[in-house]
C-alpha cells in the first residue's frame, strides 16, 4: 500500500512474544504520535492471546506516562498457540472490529511478525511491526529494540565473572542469549575481553577451543572467559564438560539466561524504540502496511514482514576478526 491512509480513526498496538527492555518506550511512542495525529489508540493486554481473548483497553497519553524507564511491557505478553490457526485470527480480528480499530501495530519478533502478516492477509486490517527482542536477529534493521541492554546486562556479569575467574584462575564458560544469532556473544566478547566466542553462525570445533586454552597458558595467562551464544549446539554445557576433560583445568560455567530480558532500557534503546514507534503511526497514515520499520545506517526502513524471516542478517565478520586478533 502506498496511497496515504487518512480514514485511520483508531488503531491498536500489543506486544509479543519475549519481552524486551525498550518495548514500553515503544507503547509510548506509538501512543502519543497517534495521539498527536488525532487517532485513538487501544492498547491489547497479552499480545495475540490477549486480542484472541477479546482484552483491550483505551490507552492515551496520561496511560503512557512514567513508563520509558521501565523494563518489560506495560502490555504484558504471552505466546499464543491459537493464534496460529485461521479460527483463531478470526476471532481476534472479530474483536478489533468490535473496538473499531482501523489499523495494528505489533512489536515483537518474526514469529509475532508472522501472524501480523496473517492478520492482514486474511481480514485486511493495516499492520506494521517493530523488531522488539532482544536476540537482534531480524533482517531489515540494524538493531533491534532491547538488543542494547541486553549487551550491557550480560557484560556486567562478565565484567563481575572476569574478577573471580582471575581470582581462582580459573575458566568461566558464560552462555548468553541467541538461539539462532550470536549478536550479543560477539558484543559481549569483544566489549569483555574475552579469549574465545563461540556463534551458531560459525561452528568452530572444540578442538580449536582447546588449542586457543593451550596457548593462553604458554602465554602466561592463569584464567579465561569463553562466551558462548545459547544457539551453539551444546551450549556453554558442552563446551565446558569438553574443557574440562580435555585438560583437566578448573572450568565453571555461568548461564545468565532471562536476566538479559530484564531491567531499565539503555538510552540507546529507548530513543530506538521512541523512532520506531513514531515511525510505525506515519507510516501507517502514509498508506504503508504489511511491514516493519527498522532502522539503517541512522534512517528508517521499511521491509516486508516476509522478508524478515526469508532473509537472514550475518553477525559482523570484520567485529568476529577483531575479536580473534584481540584475544592473544
Amino acid at each position: 500500500m502506498t496511497a496515504p491512509n487518512t480514514t485511520i480513526k483508531r488503531l491498536a498496538v500489543l506486544t509479543s512474544g519475549g519481552d524486551a527492555p525498550g518495548m514500553n518506550a515503544a507503547i509510548r511512542a506509538v501512543v502519543r504520535t497517534a495521539t498527536y495525529h488525532g487517532i485513538e489508540v487501544v492498547g491489547v493486554r497479552r499480545g495475540f492471546q490477549g486480542l484472541h481473548q477479546g482484552d483491550l483497553r483505551l490507552l492515551g497519553p496520561r496511560d503512557v506516562a512514567n513508563i520509558i524507564q521501565r523494563g518489560g511491557t506495560m502490555l504484558l505478553t504471552a505466546r499464543s498457540h491459537t493464534w496460529r490457526s485461521a479460527e483463531g485470527r478470526a476471532e481476534g480480528a472479530r474483536h478489533l472490529r468490535e473496538w473499531k480499530v482501523d489499523a495494528l501495530v505489533v512489536i515483537g519478533g518474526d514469529g509475532s511478525f508472522h501472524g501480523a502478516h496473517y492478520l492482514q492477509q486474511e481480514h485486511g486490517i493495516p499492520v506494521v511491526g517493530l523488531p522488539g527482542t532482544i536476540d537482534n536477529d531480524l533482517y531489515g534493521t540494524d538493531h533491534t529494540i532491547g538488543y542494547f541492554t541486553a549487551v550491557e546486562t550480560a557484560l556486567d556479569a562478565v565484567d563481575k565473572l572476569r574478577d573471580t575467574a582471575a581470582s581462582h584462575e580459573r575458566i568461566f564458560v558464560i552462555e548468553v542469549m541467541g538461539r539462532h544469532a550470536g549478536h550479543i556473544a560477539l558484543d559481549v566478547a569483544v566489549a569483555g575481553g574475552a579469549e574465545e566466542v563461540f556463534l551458531p553462525e560459525d561452528q568452530k570445533t572444540v578442538a580449536d577451543l582447546l588449542e586457543v586454552i593451550r596457548n593462553s597458558q604458554a602465554r602466561g595467562k592463569t584464567s579465561s572467559i569463553i562466551i558462548v551464544a545459547e544457539g551453539y549446539p551444546g551450549g556453554g554445557q558442552g563446551i565446558a564438560e569438553a574443557i574440562t576433560k580435555n585438560t583437566g583445568i578448573d572450568t565453571r560455567l555461568t548461564v545468565l539466561g532471562h536476566i538479559q530480558r530484564g531491567g531499565s532500557p539503555v538510552s540507546s534503546d529507548r530513543v530506538l524504540a521512541s523512532r520506531l514507534g513514531e515511525g510505525a503511526v506515519e507510516a501507517l497514515i502514509a498508506g504503508k502496511s504489511n511491514i516493519m520499520v527498522g532502522r539503517t545506517g541512522g534512517g528508517l526502513t521499511y521491509v516486508p514482514f516476509e522478508e524478515t524471516w526469508t532473509k537472514s542478517k550475518d553477525v559482523s565478520r570484520a567485529l568476529y576478526r577483531c575479536a580473534k586478533v584481540l584475544s592473544i
